[in-house]
């Protein structure tokens, strides 16, 4: 079988950024498991709240949490009392983790079109599947619905599962366009979602491409 590499990952410094960005000599190990904390946390607190990602900056006594999300008033609240709630309880969590006092300071950016983030597709097809749509039915629609955006060169969506409620389980996947994962300079968002249904759980992976980054 072959071994595939996340799309994302194998661009990192190359065309992707990181998504946490911080040094530390002593303490990595355990600032790197806080970021995997937050990141979770943050994704489960507000699971109807459709994030794109989480990108973390550390300083020295001051953490930047910025969340992408396509539903900001969602996570915002009234007069900004959910944002003040998440930004309360990271900041507990960071204070109990022995490092002080450290002011958290909460970003919320939006995502105009969800059609332009993997990750918002993926969660889309799976919130359809979960709905007991047909899933020939989604990656169609979606495929056509994504490609109408001009930035987008290509989409592949791809499912996994009892699909339809087959006693066996099986891989489906529909494509439009290019997407070239060997070549480097190819701007390539990857997102992945899970859909709960009656039969079980489906996997939903989708690969968007933009063309080359110059």
């Amino acid at each position: 079988m072959g071994q595939k590499v996340n799309p994302i990952g194998f661009r990192v410094s190359i065309t992707k950024p990181w998504k946490s960005r911080w040094y530390s000599d002593k303490d990595y190990k355990s600032r790197l498991r806080e970021d995997l904390e937050i990141r979770e946390g943050i994704k489960k607190q507000l699971k109807g709240a459709s994030i794109k990602e989480v990108e973390i900056e550390r300083s020295t006594n001051a953490v930047r949490i910025i969340i992408y999300t396509s539903k900001p008033g969602v996570i915002i609240g009234r007069s900004g009392a959910g944002a003040n709630l998440i930004r309360e309880k990271i900041q507990q969590k960071l204070q109990k983790s022995g490092q002080g006092k450290v002011t958290v300071a909460l970003d919320i950016k939006e995502v105009r079109h969800f059609e332009e983030s993997a990750v918002l597709v993926a969660q889309n097809v799976a919130t359809q599947l979960e709905k007991r749509t047909s899933f020939r039915r989604v990656l169609k629609t979606t495929l056509e619905q994504v490609m109408k955006i001009q930035d987008v060169k290509g989409i592949k969506v791809m499912v996994s599962g009892r699909l339809n409620g087959a006693e066996m389980s099986r891989r489906e996947w529909l494509a439009r366009g290019g997407i070239p994962l060997h070549t480097l300079r190819a701007d390539i968002d990857f997102g992945k979602a899970i859909a709960y249904t009656t039969y079980g759980t489906i996997g939903v992976k989708v690969w968007l491409y933009f063309g080359e980054v110059k």
